[in-house]
């Protein structure tokens, strides 16, 4: 899988917890959840749905190291391939 699609999928997961929101607008190194106003329940259920989508397994120890685009797509792609 590639660094766009993991992009796409998390793009399209960010939708369905923010629907009112346009993810597609975030830059790179922001920070997704205070952009987009996320709290811990819809983040929490936009995980389960990555991991549904990509089969990747998220520790809860590990979320504090998904604070931006480009850090979800590094760690799902060093967990994917």
């Amino acid at each position: 899988m590639t660094d766009a699609e993991i992009k796409s999928a998390i793009l399209d997961g960010l939708a369905q917890i923010a629907p009112e929101s346009d993810p597609a607008e975030l830059s790179p190194s922001e920070n997704i959840r205070r952009a987009l106003d996320i709290d811990s329940f819809d983040f929490l259920n936009f995980l389960i749905g990555l991991h549904e989508k990509l089969g990747v397994d998220i520790p809860e120890a590990e979320y504090g190291k998904l604070n931006t685009l480009d850090e979800m797509v590094a760690y799902l792609a060093a967990r994917i391939k």
